[in-house]
């Protein structure tokens, strides 16, 4: 079976789960916790290791988690752990956070920028695209700031791009002058 239908299975396994408890914002703060946890390199390697026994994998979740996350949690890395699924656990928490944001209706939209956008500015491209219909009721917006577009913005929702950058601009140009036939070349 591939890894990402191992991962969306039980990150839909753990989005039920904590529905039926009524627990799915402090499930979705722990997951969060969780991914902030395995940016360290050692945390991952640990659980892909196959020279790590379970017994010592589940020692070690409990002695780092339990006082910070919850039981829910906690109880479904030992299910994932005993089910030899613990080298899947970073995706398996990327997939239940996108079936999160898809639950709760909440897009991820990029905006990128020559200079950093002001607050003011960031609610006024919010509050647009609310009103269209790219995106779903609520937003996760990510600005970052990339000075190589050299001014404009560029507007990633999921899979679409809305590129109205001056780099942009200028390799449309600098595309249609190459492809001119009336201007001499040296």
């Amino acid at each position: 079976m591939s890894v990402s239908r191992i991962s969306a299975r039980y990150a839909k396994s753990l989005l039920d789960l904590a529905r039926d408890r009524n627990e799915l914002e402090a499930v979705k703060a722990d997951v969060d916790y969780l991914v902030e946890a395995m940016k360290s390199r050692d945390l991952v390697l640990f659980f892909k290791s196959p020279i790590i026994n379970s017994g010592k994998k589940l020692d070690v979740v409990k002695s780092l988690f339990t006082n910070k996350l919850g039981k829910t949690t906690v109880a479904f890395i030992d299910i994932i752990i005993r089910k030899g699924r613990e080298m899947y656990l970073p995706e398996i928490c990327q997939d239940f956070i996108n079936q999160y944001k898809v639950f709760n209706r909440i897009s991820t939209v990029t905006v990128t920028t020559a200079t950093p956008l002001n607050e003011t500015s960031l609610n006024e491209i919010k509050e647009k695209l609310l009103a269209s219909n790219i995106t779903m009721d609520k937003l996760d917006l990510i600005s970052k700031v990339d000075p190589a577009i050299m001014g404009g913005f560029v507007i990633e929702v999921g899979d679409k791009l809305y590129d109205a950058s001056i780099a942009h601009k200028l390799d449309q140009v600098r595309k249609e002058f190459a492809g001119n036939q009336f201007v001499k070349s040296n």
